[in-house]
């Protein structure tokens, strides 16, 4: 079973992280949710987000490198949207990742380095989600990060909702994450 390190978004730490997780952990796996908003969780996107920017985007994402500081090196990154940051750079950098999964949103790999040979990768996000297709340059990340590495693979969910797949907000589809975790479960196996 794998060992997984999984960085929340920028709502924070909300129930439908917790319940992911918790998924991931009834299949076997260790999960780590490190907290990056120190308790504080926000019912919009853009309250979360105006955390984060007060805070700082650079020490929000030095927290979620600090939480694995402690861990073995043979573990799964895993982040959704804000927390692919972390995820991403640990992935990139750390040595004996095991591999790495990027929940609504990639960063292009230069932002790190390389991507480091035998690490697979998964991406999700939905194919009209404006936050992952069109502002941040996350899909055309994505298919690049694809194109590049043998062990990578890109899916996309019909659907415009970023969250969608935390079970606690408004734009839960039910559907797509019954998918994405499924393919996640796979990806781990």
């Amino acid at each position: 079973m794998a060992e997984v390190v999984l960085y929340h978004h920028s709502q924070g730490l909300t129930d439908g992280v917790k319940a992911f997780a918790d998924e991931l952990r009834q299949a076997g796996h260790t999960v780590h949710t490190p907290d990056l908003y120190e308790g504080n969780t926000y019912a919009t996107l853009e309250e979360g987000m105006d955390y984060a920017r007060t805070t700082g985007f650079g020490v929000v994402a030095e927290r979620g490198v600090q939480a694995a500081q402690s861990l073995p090196e043979n573990v799964v990154y895993a982040g959704f949207s804000l927390g692919v940051v972390p995820a991403q750079q640990l992935a990139q950098t750390r040595p004996g990742a095991a591999g790495a999964l990027f929940y609504y949103s990639c960063l292009p790999v230069e932002e790190f380095g390389a991507w480091p040979d035998g690490v697979p990768v998964q991406v999700h996000g939905m194919d009209e989600d404006p936050f992952f297709t069109e502002e941040g340059g996350d899909l055309d990340a994505a298919r690049a990060l694809v194109a590049a590495v043998d062990e990578a693979e890109l899916f996309l969910y019909p659907g415009k909702e970023h969250l969608f797949a935390d079970s606690s907000l408004p734009g839960y589809d039910e559907v797509a994450a019954r998918l994405l975790l499924q393919r996640t479960l796979a990806f781990l196996a």
